[in-house]
């Protein structure tokens, strides 16, 4: 099994994180380096996970870090899934953002599974403005 090294406030190279997004099956837009450069420049909480010199994870959120969280991007390669690390990514960010501010996401569907069994609870109260690709 790896040995992973967890890190807060590490901005990854963003050729590493579009390679890292196609190889967990995240949807992001990677072909757009731009776009994902100013989603991490604008992002004011970032944890990531490495195996040695290769990004295995990333947890991309933006706070106030005392009311509330939105944990825009988890992220673990396929080939590190199940073993941890998404958990651990979402530990250290709760870890950062302290027991009085609420950690908040939209799952995509394929994870709707995932959520609860690491803490998050399901709630029905959320609205949303849809973006335009």
């Amino acid at each position: 099994m790896a040995s992973f090294e967890y890190r807060v406030g590490v901005t990854p190279e963003t050729e590493d994180i579009m390679e890292l997004y196609e190889s967990s099956g995240i949807r992001r837009p990677i072909g757009d380096p731009e776009r994902i450069r100013k989603m991490y420049a604008n992002s004011n909480l970032v944890v990531t996970a490495w195996n040695g010199q290769v990004l295995a994870g990333v947890a991309r959120s933006m706070t106030d870090f005392c009311y509330a969280c939105y944990l825009s991007d988890l992220a673990v390669r396929k080939v590190y899934q199940k073993q941890g690390i998404g958990m651990r990514l979402i530990e250290a960010t709760q870890q950062e953002i302290g027991p009085q501010t609420s950690l908040i996401l939209l799952a995509a569907p394929g994870a709707m599974g995932y959520y609860p069994k690491v803490g998050f609870e399901k709630i029905e109260n959320g609205f949303i403005i849809h973006r335009k690709r």
